[in-house]
């Protein structure tokens, strides 16, 4: 397979950068400045996932959370597994280059250091920390989402004739080195330099490792990485203080756009520039506050505007089970999660005409929206009985989704709105580029992931304690006492729920499934209009390419069901 080493001069956001010219990459490396390139060259290529809609529908759609805006065929191989074959599926081919890409990069560093000429021992081991840091962060993406396949600890150069698989427990067992390695010798902090992987990053990542390796064992067998998961965790919240991480007060303040940049609670972030776009990968930058919009804009008092955001290039939508699994009258999360209403930002009077195109009562002719006052639409999972009457537009549960079908949506054009990705600092309306950091782990996860290693470990009442911190934190003035639970409400349904309520959207969920064993269920059960999927999805196919490109293809043989 084909994993090419492309010797960028890439940076990531407040990453010194050092572009020498007229020089082989063999003499670049050979200095600790000319090193830092292939640093941060390992570090760039995770903006082709993580910002991009590639990320989003890897490790986010086709679950029990999302489908299509407008039912579209949009990337319908990852959200509808439609059409998942080896030939086809991006932004599966892409994925599979974008990370061999980033671990070729970590591996030609790996290998490579000793010779950078690097005088402090403590310079050269952190540095070291970050390439296997990235090296761990990698594999694991890949492996959860390809399976065993080759196990690579050198750079590769041109194409490779032939690959042999390993085992998963084989690439769980090197991404473990990688991370203690990386705990051990990362800096607590980088200083201004804030996007690298940290100490925080290294544990963080580390607890969430040993938790799905966890699952690939049974029994006692099991036990041991599930312990060390708990365990893990609980370090990254013993040490919040010397980490400088802690949870917002409330999760609106987490997903303030104010609060993006040195997010207190992210452990570990791919970061974007607006002062310097030459940092970032591409003139795109973060796009996710894109790909969540409802279309608002023309409708009855609406114009588009940077605050509501661009509403042109739509691609998911929340399914009913999604909104359910919040009781808004409790949890903050909601709101701090969705948009329902939309205030007026243009005059507007309802007339003859307007009120039959909505379907309002005629006594509203006549009646005006005052901008930046006034109601203008009302997107609610709740069912409205007096929609005529109301001055505004109103598309509640019954409109969008069949609720006697199992939640299945109607047309899917108008929908309520996640909002934790908004921009409203992107230079212009109408611009696609946003400079937002994308948190790519954060601290509330650490709770989230001890709850569920004690479960597995059968101490249901220590996983409520972990799970309560969160959700009082996620508790509305005055109703901490009901949004706690207890042992007897704790199972892996339940674990998936609140991480849905805690993390939609977060490039997790069809990890989560998956490691899980609920991906198929849960998608059944709660996502009625994803017919397609079935066991052997919990893989995605090698991409039929760079199996041709080998000659023992045949041998080395795609995954199951592709």
């Amino acid at each position: 397979m084909m994993a090419s080493l492309m010797v960028g001069m890439f940076s990531c956001n407040d990453l010194e950068e050092y572009n020498p010219s007229g020089a082989t990459a063999d003499t670049v490396w050979s200095t600790p400045e000319g090193f830092m390139t292939l640093v941060n060259a390992a570090y760039s290529e995770q903006r082709q996932l993580f910002g991009k809609e590639d990320g989003l529908f890897m490790f986010e759609s086709g679950t029990d959370l999302w489908f299509n805006e407008g039912k579209g065929g949009y990337a319908r191989q990852m959200t509808k597994y439609e059409g998942l074959t080896p030939a086809d599926g991006n932004p599966n081919k892409k994925a599979w280059q974008v990370l061999w890409n980033s671990i070729n990069h970590a591996n030609a560093g790996i290998n490579r250091i000793d010779n950078a000429g690097f005088t402090s021992q403590e310079e050269r081991n952190s540095r070291l920390a970050e390439l296997r840091f990235v090296r761990a962060f990698n594999y694991y993406y890949l492996v959860e989402t390809y399976g065993g396949v080759m196990l690579r600890t050198r750079e590769t150069q041109g194409v490779q004739l032939t690959a042999e698989r390993s085992p998963v427990e084989d690439f769980y067992k090197l991404m473990i080195e990688d991370l203690t390695y990386a705990a051990e010798h990362l800096p607590v902090s980088f200083g201004a330099e804030y996007s690298r992987a940290t100490k925080k990053s290294a544990l963080g990542f580390l607890s969430k490792v040993y938790l799905s390796r966890a699952y690939y064992s049974k029994g006692a067998e099991a036990a041991p990485f599930f312990q060390k998961a708990r365990d893990v965790a609980q370090e990254v919240i013993n040490r919040k203080s010397e980490f400088g991480v802690d949870l917002w007060k409330s999760y609106e303040e987490l997903w303030d756009p104010k609060n993006n940049k040195r997010n207190k609670e992210a452990l570990y972030v791919v970061s974007n520039s607006a002062s310097n776009t030459a940092l970032n990968y591409d003139a795109d930058a973060n796009r996710l506050h894109l790909w969540f919009m409802t279309p608002y804009s023309g409708k009855p008092g609406l114009v588009r505007s940077l605050k509501y955001g661009r509403d042109n290039s739509r691609r998911l939508m929340p399914t009913l089970a999604l909104l359910d699994f919040f009781d808004e009258k409790k949890d903050a999360r909601y709101k701090g999660s969705f948009r329902e209403v939309w205030i007026a930002n243009n005059p507007f009077s309802w007339t003859a005409k307007t009120v039959a195109e909505y379907g309002k009562d005629r006594s509203l002719i006549g009646k005006t929206m005052v901008p930046g006052k006034d109601t203008a639409l009302y997107i609610t999972k709740r069912t409205i009985a007096n929609e005529r009457m109301l001055p505004y537009v109103v598309i509640d549960r019954d409109s969008t989704y069949f609720t006697s079908a199992a939640g299945a949506i109607r047309t899917g054009r108008d929908f309520v709105q996640l909002t934790k990705f908004e921009d409203p600092t992107r230079a212009s309306i109408e611009a696609n580029p946003g400079f937002q950091d994308i948190i790519i782990m954060r601290f509330a996860e650490m709770y989230l992931i001890a709850a569920e290693a004690e479960l597995q470990l059968g101490n249901t009442a220590r996983a409520a304690e972990y799970i309560n911190v969160i959700r009082r934190r996620a508790a509305l003035p005055g109703k901490v006492a009901e949004m706690e639970v207890a042992a007897g409400d704790i199972d892996i349904d339940f674990i998936l729920d609140e991480r849905a309520r805690e993390l939609a959207g977060e490039h997790t969920r069809w990890l989560d499934l998956k490691r899980t064993g609920k991906l198929v269920e849960r998608v059944r059960e709660h996502n009625p209009d994803i017919t397609l999927i079935r066991p052997h999805h919990v893989l995605r196919p090698i991409p039929q390419v760079e199996l041709d490109a080998l000659t023992n293809g045949t041998e080395f043989g795609q995954n199951p069901g592709y």
